[in-house]
């Protein structure tokens, strides 16, 4: 009797063992996670984005507020609750999250042109509370690009300023995209002091830049990147991009201790780039093989 006892709970250690070893592998597994841009594969604020980025094989989908131009307000859908609804139940229904969602309206305008600036985060912060989302991505654009314009620093630092701590308030982060380097970047920080800013790193800038890659990530460090927009510029799909080591990548961000999304934004053929699912397919599935092997 004392055998057979001793045996089953002998069992029962093994198998809590195996358990939790495949509960962290499984964790391991899920420490970089792989998303679109919802605007870059054409599908904009629509709820075919979903079922798209499962044909691509993606863990999620970064959703846009919607274009601006000269409108007053974003474009945005998902101040209703029909389409709160429909975004969520499509969501669920491709196993695809919703990463972030995206103000990529400001590549082409101007933050500190817009009078009604926080209006426009007001409406960003109720969809992100509706949709339950943590991060939104705020390029700097060209209008504001602070190395062209360095005048508009003390304007650009007081308007971060006032929505970085709108967002903190609600738990959530503003992830901004600028043309500093790192170091640069992380003076901005400082400047602008809310939790609520960090920053949203793109591959393409430092690169373009002819700045070091890996070495800009290490100086930013791992609390002050929300998400990475692991893509580069158009020309060739990630695995024939011979300016990116992306094991080299994976391992700096290891040591790093850094997790989250890694969103593709381009990285497009040129030759194809009209074609979708062949380029974005080739980058995320490019991505998993380093990523979540």
């Amino acid at each position: 009797m004392k055998k057979t006892v001793f045996l089953l709970c002998m069992l029962l250690c093994l198998t809590g063992t195996f358990c939790i070893a495949a509960s962290h592998k499984v964790k391991e597994e899920q420490r970089y996670k792989i998303a679109v841009c919802d605007w870059m594969i054409l599908k904009r604020q629509k709820i075919g984005s979903f079922q798209l980025a499962k044909e691509l094989n993606c863990d999620g989908v970064e959703v846009d507020m919607g274009s601006l131009g000269k409108r007053e307000m974003f474009d945005n859908k998902l101040r209703e609750p029909h389409f709160q609804q429909l975004f969520k139940e499509k969501s669920k229904e491709f196993g695809v999250e919703i990463s972030s969602l995206a103000m990529s309206g400001f590549y082409g305008q101007s933050l500190v042109a817009r009078d009604n600036y926080v209006d426009l985060m007001k409406d960003c912060l109720l969809s992100m509370k509706a949709m339950n989302v943590k991060v939104v991505f705020l390029p700097l654009g060209v209008a504001c690009d602070l190395n062209t314009y360095p005048e508009l620093r003390p304007e650009v630092v007081k308007r971060l300023k006032v929505i970085g701590d709108m967002a903190a308030r609600e738990g959530v982060v503003i992830g901004i995209e600028t043309s500093l380097d790192a170091k640069g970047e992380v003076a901005l920080l400082k400047e602008i002091d809310s939790k609520g800013v960090r920053i949203y790193f793109k591959f393409q800038n430092p690169l373009e830049a002819g700045r070091d890659l890996y070495k800009e990530l290490k100086i930013l460090g791992k609390n002050r990147i929300c998400q990475i927009h692991c893509s580069d510029t158009d020309g060739v799909n990630l695995p024939d991009n011979k300016r990116i080591d992306m094991k080299k990548v994976k391992k700096t961000l290891d040591k790093m201790n850094w997790s989250g999304w890694l969103v593709v934004e381009r990285s497009r053929d040129t030759r194809d780039v009209h074609n979708v699912k062949k380029n974005y397919g080739t980058n995320v599935n490019y991505l998993k093989s380093i990523f979540q092997k």
